[in-house]
């Protein structure tokens, strides 16, 4: 339980931090670029790992290496949820404009609606959770350095 709720702390933070880079990128005109997504992972990132800090401080000596990873992934799927949903609010409602805006920067006869844009949206961000818990979880991976890991080696 104390898991979800720094899950659900750090996701809610994190969520605001994208929310906000998002709004940010638009003052600027910028928030049609995908390119600038790539800030995205560094937020999911930050966010992921102070989660992970969190519990492994709360957990001390009974860290254990699977729960840290679900730690990190429902901090990303939570942040994901919210930044989709914000995301589908600002396309159709606050900004109807935007995805046509978005797909016409590269010139294509392709018709994408709103939901396959949302979607896209939401699969990016899974993704990029799923990927940054592995990437962030190797720093708290047990080591076989050890006597004890080493009689598990050849």
């Amino acid at each position: 339980m104390k898991g979800s709720s720094i899950s659900l702390m750090y996701g809610i933070f994190v969520a605001v931090g994208l929310i906000a880079y998002f709004l940010l990128l638009s003052l600027f005109g910028l928030h049609t670029n995908p390119a600038f997504s790539v800030v995205n992972i560094a937020i999911t990132g930050i966010g992921m790992f102070l989660a992970i800090k969190k519990y492994r401080s709360k957990k001390g000596a009974k860290f254990i290496y699977e729960k840290g990873f679900t730690t990190a992934l429902a901090t990303g799927f939570i942040a994901t949820l919210i930044f989709t949903g914000f995301f589908a609010i600002y396309a159709s409602e606050l900004n109807p404009n935007f995805s046509e805006e978005l797909i016409t920067m590269w010139e294509t006869d392709w018709f994408v609606n709103l939901g396959m844009l949302v979607f896209t949206v939401a699969l990016m961000g899974l993704a990029t959770s799923f990927v940054m818990a592995l990437a962030i979880m190797q720093r708290y991976k047990p080591s076989w350095n050890t006597k004890e890991g080493k009689k598990h080696t050849y």
